[in-house]
This record gives C-alpha cells, structure tokens and sequence, in this order.
C-alpha cells in the first residue's frame, strides 16, 4: 500500500458513507502495531464500528486492544459531542433572552455543521496537545474533517460578532458561535492537517463514476484550502475470477473499468492503492490482515441462504405517487445512492401514464438529458445551476441587507455569504420557483435541501416566515413553498439509500432532520440490491446475505412504506433501462 510507505505521525481517511474508510482505517492501525509502531485509533463516525471490528468494546476514552499489542482506539461520540457543545453555548442564554431567539439559536446549532464543528473540537487536542498523544508513535483517523468544516474554521468573520447583530441573515457560520477561546488552537490543528510532513489524508472512493466524482470534488476542496499531498484508495473492485461465472459481476467489472478509463484529472495525478471487493464484512483481525493482501477470493466458508424473501419493487409505489394527477415528488439522499437515476426512472414512469411531469436537479455532477437519452411525451428536463444560483443570491443579499452597511460591514457580509451553506440556500430558493408548478403537474426534484437548510431560512426569518407576516391577517390564502413541503398531500419525499450500515443511519438521521422541518417522509427506496438481484457468483451471494440485516431495518424501523431496486447488469440510462427500474 503507497499510502503506508513513510507514514507520517497522522493518517486520515475520508470519503463518502458506504465506501470502506473503517474497514480501511482499522487495518491500517493494526498493519503498524504488528510493525513494532504505537498507534491509536481514533473514529469519529457516527456509524462508527470499530468496537466490533476489533471485537472489543471501546468508547469515549483511550482503551488499549487486548488482541494487538501497541494499538489503542477511542471513539469519538460525534451527536453526543454536538450536544455538550449546543448546551455550553445556549445554557448561558436560555431565560436570559426571549424563547424564540433561544429557539433560533438551537436551530442554528442543529445541522450537520455542528456535528463536524464538534466533532473536530474533540479531536482538535488530539492533534495540538503532544503530552496528551506522546505515548503513540501514529495517530489514525476514521472520518476526516471535510473541506467544509475546514473552510468554515478558516473564514476570519466566523469569529467575529457580525452574525449576532445581523439575525436576517441565513449562514450556516452560527455553529462556530462562542469559539473565540479555541481560535489558536484551531489554528494549530489547521496547520498540522495541512503539512505533508505530519499528516496524510487518504481518500477513499468505490470505482463508481458518482463516487469517483465526489472524491475528485474533495481532492480539489482540500487542495484549494492548502491539502495538496493527498493518496486514493480505490476499494472494492470486482474480481476478475467472479466475472467469469456471473453476468453481473462480469458487467459491474466492465463498468468499473469504464469508470477508471475516466478517472477525473484532480485523481489521476494521486498515488493510488486498489483494493478488490470482500465477500464478507470486514470483522476480526484475521479479515482485517487479509484486506491489504494480494489474494483476490479471500472466500468465505459460510453458508449462503439463496432463498431471499420477496422484497418490494419500486412500481408498487407508483399508484400512491401518480393519485393526485399532480404534486411535488422529492429525491433525497446522500451521495452515490443513486437519486438522480431514480428521479429519472419514477418521473418517465409518470409521464408513460399520461401525467405532465417536470424532472429537475440541482446535482453538479447529474446529466439528466443525457440519463433520459431521448424524448418523451409529457417530460420536460431541466437542471438548476449551483454555482449561477449561488452568485445572484449573494449579489440579492449584498444588494438589500448590505445597503446601509458601512464598507467594513459589507465586507464582513460578503465574507459570511461565502460560508458552504450559502450555496444550498441559494437552490432552495430556486426550487421555491419550480415548486409552483406542482400544482398543475408533477414536479421531481433530484438533491433536495436538507431539513437543516429549510429550519434555519425559517428560523432566521427568511421567506417562509415574511410571507406568513405580510399575509397574515389579510385575509388572503397562501401557501409558502415550506409549507406546501410539510403538507403530504402536495408533497411525497422519498429517500434513497443503499442495503448498507453507513448508508442507512445516514438515511435515518437526514429523516429525523427532515421531521424536524415538520416534514414527513412518504416511502424509502433501497437502490442498487445486490439481494434483489439474485446474483450466481458466491462472492456477490454472500454479499446479498449480509444485505438482510439492513433491509429489516429499513422495514421495520425507519420506513412506513419502502422499495428495494435490484442492481442492474447495464446501467440505466437511457428510456429504455429506466423504464426496467419500474416494472412490476
């Protein structure tokens, strides 16, 4: 492994859920124990289980692993962190100011940038503190701090007091309230990420072109903010043997080549490991020495059960989408679960029924017209452009809320509407405008904000809010477009995810966010199942099997209606492979 030759103090593995990094970050630590080295294991995933992996229990405190000599781990609790650091900025506050402005606060504090800010304030002593690390020769880290949460600590006017006297403005920078103490140390941790020489940032990606893609979109946001020595693990590539014995390890080999013929140029430069797919979930030390080995198989002996239960398919949904005639449809979900293809496949479906339907996104990377591959009756495709949307935000805020600031202050406001959250605000607003039409058509929406996003333009006295204030009383009806995404009868959210641990509580929590916005997801859809699909290759088998613990979650926990799609031997792209997606 490239990545492991003159390894620095600190190793940190980042990359989307789902994608291999605790695997990988686990046996990495006990690659350098069993070398002689003092290593400690740090996670600060969220789905984090490295307790399992090594089979020991492990929490918030330095434990040493019994069964490797040299490796000790610890667990960050990044919800439980985000918590203590939301009551030690609102403790102070709470009975001193008005509720709502309490309540206006929490919610700022609520998103996901808190959890990243705060993840990063417990493990910032792990970086700067040396008498607290000084007994390991190696510090490895689950989960990195991302370009964002970076680009957040480094923007001066996060430190400021501007936000606090500009409560109009919708930022995601109110996390970083109260930080003014930790603001050396910060510095101190930003730098030690950022020198070659003590630090190592490892990107993990599947050789899928959407994974490929976001880890591109890191490369470059971490060498934009100084990260430029990055390494690329490649994870999970089909075997070439399984290939022989299976039409769909055969075309998820051929489409994985494909995808690594167009490795984008931010990657290709990159020294680079690849790593061949498992059959089983990476537990125990045994599997964890085998993953940096050369034998592709490393084939289970376990005994596959082929009789999967029936799963449902996506057309048993789509009775329930089209009852209306018409309405909003959203496609949420992480990155790389495959939204944009089930946008296309859900809104050709309606269309194919004779329902004007309007499929939309807001992906940078999504090329509907291409997905769709030819025209439809009844279709229209259209694609929202971040950064043009993202600019005439900016250039509205600056126009209305900096014309009585002085030039000081409109530098300061400038500086906050470059914060990461600027942009997903700034395409919410442009959904408001195409939501209006799903009142005489069927909208889709591919890459929906997020319920933080919606609570705090809400929260801050953004749209939904100033409308109700003028209306209210006028005797007038309305409907903002927040209120039209809490009501199920004009809007059905589907979230998408995979049959995967980090997938699913990353689906699971971006519904609790939602619910928090008072909106109510309809269904779940489970993409790309490898159990749905009933593969031949043992390997691909045995990887079904482990499906099933995922998809009774989903059934019985999170969804009060789901679907599951089979991965598909061809891509789907074009009318043809999405309408397969649909059928009964």
């Amino acid at each position: 492994m490239q990545f492991l030759l003159n390894a620095p103090r600190h190793l940190f593995f980042t990359g989307k859920g789902g994608v291999g990094k605790t695997s990988i970050a686990c046996a990495t630590a006990v690659q350098l124990a069993d070398q002689g080295k003092r290593v400690l294991l740090v996670s600060t995933d969220p789905a984090s289980n490295v307790g399992q992996v090594l089979n020991q229990a492990i929490g918030n405190q330095i434990v040493a692993i019994d069964s490797v000599p040299g490796l000790s781990a610890l667990e960050i609790d990044p919800q439980g962190a985000a918590q203590q650091y939301r009551d030690r900025i609102v403790g102070p506050v709470r009975g001193v100011l008005p509720d709502k402005v309490v309540r206006d606060i929490e919610e700022q504090l609520s998103g996901a940038c808190t959890t990243e800010i705060a993840a990063f304030d417990e493990f910032t002593q792990l970086l700067t503190d040396a008498a607290l690390v000084r007994d390991f020769d190696h510090i490895v880290f689950d989960t990195a701090p991302t370009g964002h949460t970076i680009r957040l600590l480094q923007l001066p006017g996060a430190w400021s007091g501007f936000i606090e006297h500009n409560p109009e403005g919708a930022s995601c920078l109110g996390p970083l309230a109260g930080l003014e103490k930790q603001r050396a140390q910060y510095h101190d941790a930003v730098a030690a990420l950022a020198d070659p020489a003590r630090t190592r940032l490892v990107l993990v990606a599947r050789a899928q072109r959407s994974s490929l893609a976001e880890a591109a979109r890191t490369q470059a946001e971490l060498a934009a903010i100084g990260f430029q020595r990055q390494h690329l693990v490649i994870n999970g590539l089909m075997p070439e043997t399984e290939g022989q014995i299976d039409p769909l390890a055969h075309a998820l080999a051929n489409r994985e080549a494909a995808a690594l013929a167009q490795l984008p140029p931010a990657l290709a430069h990159l020294p680079t490991d690849r790593l061949s797919l498992k059959a089983d979930n990476l537990v125990g030390l045994s599997a964890l020495r085998r993953l940096f080995a050369m034998d592709e198989s490393m084939a289970t002996t376990q005994e596959v059960n082929k009789a999967m239960p029936p799963l449902p398919k996506l057309a048993g949904l789509l009775n329930g989408l089209a009852a209306d005639g018409h309405g909003l449809i959203m496609v949420m979900g992480k990155g790389g679960v495959g939204k944009t293809t089930l946008a296309a496949a859900i809104a050709v479906a309606l269309a194919e029924r004779g329902l004007l339907v309007h499929l939309t996104t807001s992906d940078p990377a999504a090329h509907l017209a291409d997905m769709v591959a030819g025209t439809l009756d009844n279709l229209a495709v259209s694609r929202i452009d971040p950064k043009a949307e993202t600019e005439r935000y900016r250039q509205e805020v600056l126009a209305s809320k900096g014309r009585h600031l002085d030039e000081a202050g409109r530098a300061m406001l400038a500086e906050d509407l470059r914060s990461p959250c600027t942009e997903e605000i700034a395409v919410f607003q442009a959904f408001s405008r195409v939501i209006r039409e799903a009142g005489r058509r069927f909208v889709v929406m591919d890459t929906a904000p997020t319920g933080h996003t919606l609570m705090l333009l809400d929260a801050t006295g953004a749209y939904d809010r100033e409308i109700r204030k003028k209306m209210a009383g006028g005797g007038l009806h309305f409907t903002t477009p927040m209120m039209q995404l809490q009501d199920s009868r004009q809007t059905k959210v589907l979230i998408a995810t995979l049959a995967e641990t980090t997938p699913v509580l990353e689906a699971a929590n971006l519904q609790a966010d939602l619910r928090r916005a008072g909106i109510e997801p309809w269904a779940w859809v489970v993409n790309q199942s490898l159990a749905a699909a009933k593969p031949t290759s043992p390997l691909l088998q045995q990887r079904a099997a482990n499906e099933q613990a995922q998809l009774a979650a989903v059934a019985s926990q999170h969804a009060s209606r789901y679907a599951v799609v089979p991965l598909q031997v061809q891509e789907p792209v074009g009318l043809e492979r999405l309408r397969q997606l649909t059928q009964p």
